[in-house]
């Protein structure tokens, strides 16, 4: 094939390549932290941050703010939710509290501007799971802070901006 034709092809591949490498290297580095440091910093929503924080840099979901606020938020919630549920003897898993958990999640998110849809399923993981209430610090919020930190690194070794201003 001539140059021509591989310039080409490397131009359409190198994004999705250069996102699928900045998310598999920030999910490999978070489960290293978490096992050399015996805490947990992983959690299956920050999957799906990784698609938005390596694929869209530039969207709003994938700012700071939204990514750590919103993980932070809807895991207060759903820890929240849970208290009530236990302290009145209700089953947290049940369909109707886990309806309430995600629609106050995106209301919450909505209200204080910082919406991420990925965050949309930790009340569904906290109700589902009833975890300790320092859930909210390890995994989530040093999770999310380390998912941003990394982000930053990969996008800014890139020559890319991130965090973008939004106004």
């Amino acid at each position: 094939m001539s140059a021509f034709v591989w310039r080409r092809v490397w131009t359409r591949l190198s994004p999705p390549l250069s996102a699928g490498l900045g998310a598999g290297g920030c999910i490999a580095i978070l489960a290293l932290l978490s096992a050399q440091l015996d805490t947990l910093l992983l959690m299956a929503p920050f999957g799906a941050t990784m698609v938005i924080l390596y694929a869209l840099p530039s969207s709003p979901l994938a700012q700071p703010r939204n990514i750590i606020g919103g993980h932070v938020l809807t895991t207060a919630i759903g820890l929240l939710l849970l208290w009530l549920c236990l302290h009145w003897g209700s089953a947290p898993d049940s369909a109707g509290w886990l309806g309430v958990a995600v629609g106050l999640g995106v209301a919450a998110m909505m209200a204080l501007r910082c919406v991420h849809p990925p965050a949309g399923a930790n009340p569904l993981l906290v109700l589902m799971l009833q975890p300790e209430p320092w859930f909210i610090v390890t995994p989530v919020l040093c999770g999310a802070l380390l998912i941003v930190v990394l982000g930053m690194a990969y996008h800014r070794a890139l020559g890319q901006t991130y965090p973008v201003v939004q106004r």
